[in-house]
């Protein structure tokens, strides 16, 4: 018998909780309209231009760490709420800040609250998903994150007039969604997977009854206590196992390499980029916001394809499209052509928002064993925020030295590397159960 499901309150609480990446997209979009106003006001040097920009990175491995732990030891629903106060109250330090070193300070306790949303937003929404409509309710998650970049570049560009004193506002907008998040927590059950491991059945049934019908809660009351029965103590160890390894090795790489592919300092540094072929500065914020509605468009097509092509092709033609087009935006760097520049961004957008931003989550969240998933997953998340501040660190550095042509060409030689990694190592997951991919790595390494 087919199963009934309460929609209206199943996809409210997701939303709720989704908001959560909303403070992801805006944090990446807020400094590239705030970084030509702070380079002005604080004579950002290129090392420091970079720091400013990466202290975000610094304060999401933080974050990631404490949300786990946090998660694990009060519920989900706790360390949403204290994400959503750090995000608002570090958005408020920043846009009164005196200093560049109180800047910096509040950045980095904003990354601190944008890493814990970003590992337990998602997290919450598996756990109170019908597993047959999974995918598709954590990728609101990914949706909302492009969102907070889209309207956090249109507010950018509406700012951009109203004084040097512009970026202290468009860094406060971040108070409003992360009010906003707290009170649509607030009103969220927790976790029913985190009250069952807890000893609260009786609660826990409440609250998957508020989601679907009786047999929706009996038969995922089962599942779950089958999954806490099989549970073992593991530690950092339990990582490098032999037949565990060559998942770990995987979900590390395609971290790392999600960051390393170079495209989030097209994110980050717009403004940069195009003022170095001397587009004005309203150009350079119109700019951000057509390749953030480049993401949007994207990032949509990408959920109807995942599990039509599969996830190792999109990842293979995202990370080829990527070098080819690198090379030729280096070349329309040095002979400065705007237009064109404009036209093989977005198209790099495009490749990259359809590819390999929303499937290297997709397949961390797939490939690894379920008795380390968690921490798995932890490890991976905080090598791709590692990843993340060397990226931006580095980039301004490189741009003044070298110029913007060589980084790209970089970034170009990194998707080749990518590309040929994914080739060899990656294996397809389309359509597996996670017991059917976990068999299949354990098959490999013996």
């Amino acid at each position: 018998m087919k199963q009934k499901y309460n929609w209206l309150f199943l996809i409210s609480i997701s939303l709720a909780t989704a908001m959560g990446g909303y403070l992801f997209g805006f944090d990446f979009a807020v400094i590239t309209g705030g970084l030509p106003f702070l380079r002005a006001q604080f004579s950002l040097s290129p090392y420091w231009e970079g720091f400013t920009t990466g202290s975000l990175a610094l304060g999401c491995i933080i974050g990631s760490v404490i949300a786990g732990r946090l998660a694990d030891k009060f519920g989900r629903k706790p360390g949403l709420l204290s994400a959503a106060t750090i995000f608002f109250f570090s958005s408020f330090a920043m846009s009164i800040a005196p200093s560049l070193t109180f800047f910096i300070t509040s950045r980095f306790f904003a990354g601190i609250g944008v890493g814990m949303a970003a590992m337990l937003s998602p997290m919450y929404i598996a756990e109170v998903s019908p597993p047959e409509f999974r995918g598709r309710m954590v990728a609101l998650n990914q949706l909302t994150i492009v969102l907070g970049q889209v309207i956090t570049h249109f507010e950018n560009f509406h700012l951009r007039n109203i004084g040097p004193e512009a970026w202290r506002w468009m860094f406060g907008l971040g108070m409003i969604p992360s009010f906003l998040f707290f009170l649509g927590v607030i009103f969220i059950p927790e976790s029913p997977r985190w009250l069952l491991r807890n000893g609260k059945e009786a609660i826990s049934r409440k609250v998957l009854s508020r989601i679907g019908d009786s047999q929706f809660v009996n038969s995922t009351i089962s599942a779950i206590q089958k999954t806490i029965h099989k549970e073992t103590k593991t530690n950092f160890r339990s990582l490098f196992k032999k037949a565990v390894l060559p998942a770990v090795v995987i979900g590390v790489t395609l971290a790392i390499f999600q960051q390393f592919c170079g495209i989030n300092v097209v994110f980050n540094y717009t403004t940069n980029i195009f003022k170095s072929i001397g587009a004005s500065s309203s150009e350079q914020l119109l700019q951000a916001v057509w390749i953030s509605l480049a993401n949007l468009a994207f990032t949509l097509i990408a959920m109807t394809l995942v599990d039509k092509w599969g996830r190792r092709p999109l990842m293979l033609l995202g990370s080829a499209t990527l070098a080819i087009l690198y090379v030729v935006i280096g070349y329309l760097l040095i002979s400065k052509s705007s237009i064109g520049l404009s036209v093989f961004i977005l198209m790099a957008i495009g490749a990259y928002a359809m590819s390999i931003a929303p499937l290297t989550w997709v397949l961390i969240s797939e490939i690894f064993p379920n008795n380390i998933r968690s921490m798995a997953i932890s490890l991976a998340t905080l090598c791709l925020w590692g990843a993340y501040f060397i990226l931006v660190f580095t980039f301004p550095i490189i741009e003044h030295k070298f110029g913007d042509a060589f980084a790209f060409w970089g970034y170009a030689v990194v998707c080749v590397l990518g590309f040929l990694f994914i080739f060899y190592k990656l294996p397809e997951t389309k359509g597996k159960t996670l017991e059917a991919i976990e068999d299949s790595f354990t098959e490999s390494a013996n």
